[in-house]
């Protein structure tokens, strides 16, 4: 494979660098639990016989003028004990360092990545691998007759699927370049309230929406609380049966995403005083693009959309907030309104106008694009699905873990085996709309296993 000296930011990295902070490090982590303690030689040769596949991850950051974008290095990755809060940061400016990190402890074996090097769909391949290979190591008379399996995708691992399906290939001359270029910007400001601006234009009796059309915008609830003191997020992590979970959201006819996403609407509802009768909850949910757009890509390839239940109605329960976001949710993932969503949020990147500022003023634009979504939002969630490995290896892991950085309270969820882990990180020392939801659960039957870290002095202290 030919091996490039430098690589454009995909579309969402650029977001990321923007957007990212102190708290919020756009990081993420994937986690395995295994049957036994980790050996970190062989993690350490594992990682190295996996790096060696994954040219993207042998990637720095630099900053150039007008964008930023990755140079291939010789770094080589080392393996490390567990020390720093979940989710540190990763990248420091202008510093040459990889974009990722494995660590461990005890049973566990870490795997965090900035993401703007790629996705949860791209790094779930990587850590797939690392971890099936030391698996092979550490119980090598469990495979004797199993042959291993490398991916035949390296070729594509850092194509810009992004640019591929989404960049505009219409010549324009400047003035239609410069208008598309506003009209992206003042658009995807608005992104939490319009899919694009279309000016007056409807489709299918629609203007388009990131929901299906509602009588007025409505103000957007908020969690507020203490944060932590030190910027370390409050994680709180649950086990739990597949079957039972899958059993209740098909009690309601809809995906486990969705009842999730339901329970938390509530949970947020009856744990916060303050919430007003007809208030309104929203959520921020990623889309692989991988469902509707070829792609081996082990970057980042998905669009984030929006979904939101306003109380006050004669039916406010988890049966009718499921059937409202789905009817949402299958609205929004129409291949047109993907289609058209994704070419007006490239715009601004890839007409004449866009090129040419500098990138501290993109930065900025990006930032304020990144506040102003913010506030049209009270909780984010990321969906792994299920991840299903050879019976061999699967029967080595006692469970996945996904949780990513969070400035505003969020989960994620990820399934292997029979059992499913949702993982709540959240800015918050306050685990009220935790506890009520884990109560929601437990009233329906379902056996859970719970732990969360310790954040404040006292707790750190016992």
């Amino acid at each position: 494979m030919e091996r490039k000296g430098w690589v454009r930011l995909d579309h969402a990295s650029n977001i990321f660098l923007a957007a990212r902070n102190s708290r919020d490090t756009k990081v993420f982590r994937l986690t395995a639990e295994l049957e036994d303690e980790v050996d970190p030689v062989l993690l350490q040769r594992a990682l190295d016989k996996t790096y060696a596949q994954y040219l993207l991850y042998h990637s720095v950051l630099r900053r150039g003028f007008f964008w930023y974008y990755l140079e291939m290095s010789d770094l080589k990755p080392q393996v490390a004990p567990e020390l720093l809060p979940p989710c540190a940061p990763i990248y420091h400016f202008d510093h040459k360092e990889l974009l990722f990190r494995v660590i461990y402890r005890a049973d566990r074996i870490h795997f965090e990545i900035f993401h703007v090097l790629a996705d949860g769909t791209g790094a779930l391949w990587f850590f797939e691998d690392l971890i099936k290979e030391y698996i092979f190591l550490r119980y090598p008379e469990s495979f004797c007759d199993m042959k291993k399996q490398e991916r035949e995708w390296k070729d594509q691992q850092t194509a810009d699927s992004f640019s591929h399906y989404f960049r505009p290939q219409r010549a324009q001359n400047f003035t239609e370049s410069a208008y598309s270029a506003f009209r992206s910007v003042i658009s995807t400001s608005k992104k939490a309230g319009k899919l694009a601006l279309r000016l007056g234009k409807k489709t299918s009796n629609y203007v388009f929406t990131d929901h299906l059309p509602t009588e007025k915008k409505r103000k957007v609830y908020q969690v507020k609380g203490k944060k932590t003191p030190d910027n370390r997020m409050r994680v709180v992590e649950m086990s739990l049966p597949t079957k039972q979970v899958l059993a209740l959201a098909r009690e309601q006819k809809t995906s486990v995403m969705i009842y999730l996403i339901a329970l938390f609407f509530e949970s947020i509802r009856k744990a916060s005083p303050d919430f007003q009768e007809t208030g309104t909850v929203s959520v921020s949910v990623p889309v692989n693009l991988r469902q509707f757009y070829p792609s081996n890509s082990a970057r980042n390839f998905f669009l984030t959309t929006r979904l939101e239940y306003t109380y006050g109605k004669e039916m406010d329960n988890v049966t009718n907030i499921c059937q409202k976001l789905s009817e949402q949710l299958q609205y929004q993932l129409r291949p047109e309104l993907v289609d058209e969503k994704m070419n007006k949020q490239l715009a601004f990147e890839y007409n004449f106008p866009g090129r040419l500022i500098f990138r501290p003023l993109k930065d900025m634009i990006l930032k304020f694009v990144n506040l102003w979504n913010n506030q049209n939002l009270t909780i984010a969630i990321s969906n792994m699905g299920r991840v299903d490995m050879p019976e061999a290896i699967g029967g080595r892991i006692q469970q996945l873990v996904l949780l990513t950085s969070a400035v505003r309270p969020q989960f994620c969820m990820i399934s292997s085996g029979e059992k499913m882990t949702i993982c709540f990180t959240s800015p918050f020392i306050d685990t009220t709309i935790q506890k009520e939801f884990a109560r929601q659960l437990t009233k329906q039957g379902v056996v859970l296993e719970v732990a969360a870290n310790q954040v404040t002095a006292a707790e750190l202290e016992e």
